[in-house]
């Protein structure tokens, strides 16, 4: 009969076989951020790299010109690619079990019952704190740079290594709804208008828009008395979505990262991406016994980033304070 340790390992490694769909799964199923990027298929595994690097086409070629018989022609060098790179960040959960539960729990089926929850128990943790890292701004040590990081409130800090004060191409757009609390249904239309236009360069344009609580009502409320139009995608994902142009509109309460003040993040998701590492993608790693404790611990680890690859075509609108 197999002891109780290599039977725990065994079940909890059957059940996370395919972890990685599976947490992924209760991810998307708490955050409209993450799940919009594994539809566009922006949820990305890569083999490996001291960062993550992403290419950049900040400028236009300089050598276009309008000529006419024996002109001569502009062949000079046009600066023109750049690329911003992204530190590697990294994350834990551990599944574990002391050896009295392990002997308690012996037969077969109880620790079935012991395993499927404990790792039940992982896949929630990992959900919950994965969804308010996607939207944190990197302040706590190895945290992922999320949205309050890329699309900062005043369209400037260094994001991907560079300076946005001195490169202003790498700047996000932002904008401040007039006044201090006094935006309301009428005018919430007309400072999205706004900063939406900003936003629109020939067929690029925000896909989604994701608000804290204030501003998603009272956007709902200017619809009250017109059509309104839901995505079904999203509303059987278990989110309520509203349209605003193209653009999905979501409500999500961890968009207002550490502040309690009001946010529209207006994404264009063609620009941004989840990059994990292919051998670190909540992977379950070799069960490991504790040399001054009677227990067993496997962890599960993932390794990535949230990247942009244009700042200036994602957008924010705040709260005037």
């Amino acid at each position: 009969m197999p002891s109780p340790s290599s039977t725990f390992t065994e079940m909890v490694t059957t059940t996370l076989r395919n972890h990685p769909s599976e947490i992924a799964d209760n991810v998307s199923a708490n955050n409209a951020l993450y799940r919009w990027m594994k539809r566009k298929g922006k949820v990305k595994t890569v083999s490996g790299g001291y960062e993550i690097v992403r290419p950049l086409d900040y400028a236009e070629n300089q050598t276009y010109q309008r000529y006419a018989g024996y002109d001569t022609l502009n062949v000079s060098a046009s600066d023109v690619l750049s690329a911003a790179k992204f530190n590697w960040v990294q994350a834990a959960v551990h599944i574990t079990a002391s050896g009295y539960e392990l002997r308690v729990n012996n037969g077969r089926e109880q620790i079935i019952d012991l395993s499927e929850a404990r790792v039940k128990n992982a896949m929630r943790t990992a959900a919950n704190y994965m969804s308010l890292d996607l939207y944190s701004n990197g302040a706590l040590t190895n945290q992922m740079g999320g949205l309050a990081h890329l699309i900062q409130t005043n369209g400037q800090g260094t994001v991907g290594g560079i300076n946005s004060t001195t490169y202003t191409f790498w700047r996000n757009k932002y904008r401040e709804a007039a006044g201090t609390n006094t935006w309301t249904k009428s005018t919430i239309k007309g400072e999205m208008n706004a900063l939406y236009l900003s936003l629109v360069r020939g067929a690029d344009r925000p896909d989604l828009i994701v608000s804290t609580h204030d501003f998603f009502s009272a956007f709902w409320e200017s619809l009250q008395d017109l059509q309104r139009y839901a995505s079904a995608d999203s509303a059987t994902a278990g989110f309520q979505s509203l349209k605003f142009v193209n653009a999905d509109v979501i409500y999500d309460d961890n968009a207002n990262f550490a502040t309690t003040g009001e946010r529209m993040y207006f994404l264009n998701t063609d620009y941004l991406e989840l990059v994990a590492h292919r051998e670190a993608n909540w992977k379950q790693l070799d069960e490991k016994v504790s040399v001054n404790q009677d227990a067993v611990v496997i962890p599960v680890i993932w390794q990535g980033q949230l990247v942009a690859s244009n700042r200036a075509l994602q957008g924010i609108l705040i709260d005037a304070s």
